[in-house]
């Protein structure tokens, strides 16, 4: 292979990857993934964690709870000892249907094995449960929100 021909092919990848960041702009979605004569190519938008996060110490602040624990929550959720963490990667709902109340608000009192959400993964509703009782602190996503593994959803304490 020469030079020129590897030149010709970086562009060509890099062609690819621009057509596919349009395509994830003018259709909303947040990560698409093609494959085509053995190149694997994966383009996927980086969501904005910080106003996501903002959102529970927000609603805390104005409940009228001590600011303390709102930025402890806000520092790094994921470190947070009650953290509940998303097992998959879809997109989160906070209720079993539009229009209906969600499953859990901030301080909500669930039990273990009670709905959270739901995350709709490859056209399949799967339950998330609450992995222990207690009063739920913070709810860190929005209805409809695409989420990673591992992201956290909520804090239970």
């Amino acid at each position: 292979m020469t030079a020129k021909d590897k030149g010709d092919t970086a562009g060509d990848e890099q062609r690819v990857i621009r057509q596919l960041a349009e395509l994830l702009n003018e259709t909303g979605l947040s990560e698409i993934e093609i494959e085509k004569s053995g190149l694997k190519i994966r383009v996927a938008r980086t969501l904005n964690v910080q106003s996501v996060v903002a959102a529970p110490a927000a609603v805390a602040a104005s409940a009228g709870a001590s600011a303390a624990p709102a930025k402890a929550v806000s520092a790094d959720p994921a470190k947070h000892p009650g953290v509940v963490k998303s097992p998959m990667v879809g997109t989160a709902y906070r209720s079993p249907e539009p229009g209906a109340a969600s499953f859990v608000e901030v301080g909500s009192q669930v039990t273990q094995g009670d709905t959270l959400f739901i995350i709709e993964a490859m056209k399949t509703m799967n339950q998330i449960p609450a992995p222990h009782s207690g009063k739920v602190t913070a709810v860190l996503i929005e209805n409809g929100q695409p989420v990673e593994f591992g992201e956290p959803l909520v804090i239970i304490e």
